[in-house]
């Protein structure tokens, strides 16, 4: 059943990220629940004569865009992003962000990256005092899986992380392994808590066979965090 509080803070979020699209922007479409009520808000205006193109960050935003008729164009077009809004599974101090919990990290760190400027949108229950609860996705290539998932695990206790637990991510309702749009698979990594994230980020991105991680650093420029009656807008 859904949270009824939780998506009334959605889309609380979602409309104030609406205040930063301006006409004739490139903009990034993030993945997961928050980010579709942004998707459906900015069709929305589309409908009503608003001139944007759009990229996405997974199969799945690129099926409700062309639902709505969100004009899209593939990323190989692309000369700049103006604009990514996308969520977070948590958003810590500073902004830094887990992502992935939608197993489109890799794109999605791919189009932020190479905006001006990247708005994360959330609902309250995201904003934590430090990254961890939440299991850090790690995207790693199918060859070697299983030696890489050791070398993850090295790399999170060599980074401070105490006791992680590692395991492989299935796919919804089967025993088969995930596989992600870029064909790679997703190692969740149950830390507890990350004390350094930055140096946790540096350490997975030092070992083969990891093609990315879900920390966000230094990413995201703007956070707005949905409230009942409102949002709250933080900018770095």
């Amino acid at each position: 059943m859904p949270d009824m509080a939780s998506d009334t803070e959605k889309q609380n979020a979602a409309a104030a990220a609406m205040d930063f699209v301006e006409e004739g922007m490139t903009i990034g479409l993030g993945t997961g629940s928050t980010a579709k009520f942004f998707v459906e808000m900015l069709a929305d205006e589309i409908a009503d004569g608003l001139i944007v193109r759009c990229i996405e960050t997974s199969n799945q935003t690129r099926e409700l865009a062309r639902s709505l008729g969100v004009p899209l164009i593939p990323f190989e077009q692309v000369d700049r992003i103006h604009l990514t809004v996308d969520g977070a599974d948590e958003v810590g101090p500073g902004g830094v962000l887990i992502k992935g919990g939608g197993a489109a990290l890799l794109r999605e760190k791919i189009i932020a990256n190479a905006s001006d400027h990247m708005v994360v949108i959330a609902d309250s229950s995201k904003e934590v005092p430090h990254l961890g609860a939440f299991p850090l996705p790690v995207e790693v290539t199918p060859f070697g899986y299983t030696i890489t998932a050791k070398k993850v695990h090295d790399a999170l206790v060599a980074s401070g992380v105490e006791r992680p637990r590692i395991e492989l991510r299935k796919a919804a309702g089967s025993t088969d392994l995930l596989v992600t749009d870029g064909g790679n698979h997703i190692l969740d990594c149950h830390c507890g808590r990350i004390p350094d994230p930055a140096k946790t980020g540096a350490y997975l991105s030092g070992v083969p066979g990891v093609v990315e991680h879900g920390l966000f650093i230094g990413i995201a420029r703007t956070v707005i965090i949905g409230e009942e009656n409102g949002a709250h807008i933080i900018e770095y």
